[in-house]
């Protein structure tokens, strides 16, 4: 199969593996209205298996639809940018420090930090122009939720780098 019609294929794939991980497993957090999800694990992998360009489509498109798909319609735009840059930093630093076996797991628990960071920082800066101080209760949840995004693709990750064609890809991408 022709490389570029193969990154497009993982990409299309990452990104409904990022919505049905979003939407598969709903954990709602009291008094605000969301929930926490395992789809964070696969943003941080879209941007360490695909690349930084790649990763940000498939984490933004895939994370935006299951707003979309879930009623979260405001979120939709908001969610696609957070995601994305998740996902994009996450393959940013991948391709920087990945150089052997121990700095590859170094750098997906980077991707986990960023997506704390990001996840917590960037909802409630959207949060706090649409409910005012009160989003300030989304933190918690969210910080939560990238703790959960860290440790899960820290487990997939290994489980990934299994199948031969996703290690091709990944190596490929750096």
């Amino acid at each position: 199969m022709n490389s570029n019609l193969k990154k497009i294929v993982m990409t299309a794939l990452f990104a409904a593996l990022a919505c049905v991980a979003t939407m598969s497993i709903r954990i709602p957090t009291p008094g605000t209205g969301g929930y926490i999800h395992p789809g964070d694990a696969i943003v941080i992998l879209s941007g360490v298996v695909l690349g930084p360009s790649y990763g940000l489509l498939a984490a933004g498109i895939g994370s935006a639809m299951s707003d979309l798909l879930g009623g979260y319609f405001v979120y939709v735009p908001i969610t696609f940018v957070i995601k994305g840059l998740i996902a994009l930093f996450s393959g940013l630093v991948y391709q920087k420090i990945a150089k052997d076996s121990k700095s590859r797991y170094v750098a997906v628990l980077l991707g986990g930090v960023i997506d704390i960071v990001l996840v917590a920082g960037g909802y409630f800066i959207c949060e706090f122009f649409l409910y005012g101080s009160s989003a300030a209760a989304s933190i918690p949840a969210n910080i939560i939720q990238g703790i959960g995004g860290l440790i899960i693709s820290f487990v997939l990750y290994p489980v990934l780098m299994a199948i031969p064609d996703v290690k091709q890809l990944t190596y490929k991408t750096k």
